[in-house]
């Protein structure tokens, strides 16, 4: 993908064929030229690039803004068979930063019914232990969450921030972790993009090198893979491209945060696979945190983050301390009317 500037919306839009102009209102599509509505997702896509032209909250508060929200329904349903009694956490659910977009949470519920306890890990995120029993168990969750129907964002000026200037809070973005080895990946990183403009633009080339690099499989998962062996073998899913994503990152001083959450099809011919949760990334540019996806490698709607964390082993959707067999896995993230 080559970085876009504040034009993005606008040249989307025009070559938006009818499966992903359907995420757009009518007006847009009869009325490119003269639509409201499309001038303010331009607006909101401006602001990114150059905040100090537009307030936007003023953007947000037009009537077209409000009417431009979507609903989408997110859930899953995992069942495991225990051999004995099991302890397990879990991180499920929407993250508590999309608190005010809840319509119906989707709160964690157990077959059998079953005392969870909640906690907040050392990132934020909301967790959840139980005791289950041994012989079948069911986890669910299914809620709907407002979301603004825009794509991610795209800063294209977005600078990088000399490592003296960070906040302490994103030093440790900067730090080797499990899945991400910094010191293996570091020569690679600097003969790569050692020479690509500081900001915005050198991690969008790493997204592209990573998305042109990595082969994508189910069948290559494996709970053990990093990024380095992610570079090497070059296949994975789609946790592999952001782990190798946020190695370079680190490994050229832009701190980098895993994320995992629920990603549907919106605004996308649909996909035959069945749905999953997805695992992108954030790097820290220009003050601020911003989304990025190697293995989509575009800007995408309806993206409902659940946690954050150095890398896939901070945010694991379940942990158990036992054997288990899991025996039913599925995920629903589709926009509703």
């Amino acid at each position: 993908m080559v970085p876009v500037g504040p034009d993005y919306t606008f040249s989307r839009l025009a070559r938006s064929n009818c499966s992903t102009a359907r995420v757009w209102c009518e007006t847009c599509i009869a009325e490119p030229e003269a639509s409201k509505c499309r001038q303010m997702r331009f607006d909101i896509h401006r602001v990114a690039s150059d905040p100090s032209g537009m307030d936007l909250n003023a953007v947000w508060s037009r009537p077209e803004s409000r009417n431009s929200l979507i609903k989408i329904r997110i859930g899953y349903e995992l069942i495991y068979d225990l051999p004995r009694p099991t302890p397990m956490i879990m991180v499920l659910g929407a993250h508590f930063s999309r608190a005010s977009d809840i319509v119906i949470p989707d709160s964690l519920t157990t077959t059998p019914s079953l005392p969870i306890e909640s906690y907040r890990d050392l990132f934020g995120n909301r967790c959840s232990r139980i005791l289950a029993p041994a012989g079948r168990l069911q986890l669910t969750g299914d809620g709907i969450v407002r979301d603004s129907g825009l794509p991610d964002i795209v800063a294209s000026g977005a600078p990088q921030n000399a490592i003296e200037d960070l906040p302490a809070d994103t030093l440790g973005f900067l730090l080797g972790s499990r899945y991400c080895e910094t010191d293996r990946l570091s020569e690679q990183a600097w003969q790569l993009f050692g020479s690509t403009l500081p900001g915005w633009a050198r991690v969008q080339a790493i997204c592209d090198y990573v998305h042109g690099h990595i082969t994508f499989g189910y069948q290559h998962a494996r709970p053990t893979k990093t990024a380095w062996e992610a570079f090497n073998e070059r296949t994975g899913v789609c946790r592999d491209y952001a782990h190798l994503a946020i190695t370079f990152c680190r490994a050229i001083n832009i701190p980098a945060r895993y994320c995992t959450g629920y990603l549907g099809d919106i605004g996308i011919p649909p996909v035959p696979d069945p749905m999953d949760f997805a695992g992108w990334f954030e790097a820290y540019l220009g003050g601020q945190w911003y989304t990025f996806d190697p293995r989509n490698n575009v800007p995408r709607i309806g993206r409902v983050l659940i946690a954050r964390g150095r890398d896939a082993a901070d945010v694991p959707i379940t942990h158990t301390f036992g054997p288990n067999t899991l025996t039913s896995f599925k995920v629903w993230t589709d926009q509703i009317d």
